[in-house]
């Protein structure tokens, strides 16, 4: 499963965990899947964040010490844009 990260010890990164070893508060919302595994962010952050579309990307590079691509040299990375008006109309009906 995936965690957008809310900036602690491994700064804002996406994280990857075995599903069933981070466990997900009420706090938490299931935005979708990567792969067929549930992504998940903090409520506050989506918040901050909802106006954007995010794209999880894999980059070379020391991925986080507490997720499974961390001694893979490679790491995820969030990347985000700006929704269109066209766009954000869309979600909203």
């Amino acid at each position: 499963m995936f965690h957008q990260s809310g900036g602690c010890c491994d700064g804002s990164s996406p994280m990857c965990y075995p599903e069933g070893e981070f466990l997900t508060g009420r706090s938490d919302v299931l935005l979708g899947e990567i792969g067929g595994y549930p992504f998940y962010m903090n409520a506050a952050q989506f918040d901050y964040w909802k106006h954007t579309q995010l794209i999880i990307d894999v980059v070379d590079g020391q991925g986080g010490m507490f997720s499974l691509e961390g001694p893979e040299g490679k790491r995820f990375l969030t990347r985000s844009r700006i929704f269109t008006e066209e766009e954000r109309a869309e979600l909203n009906q």
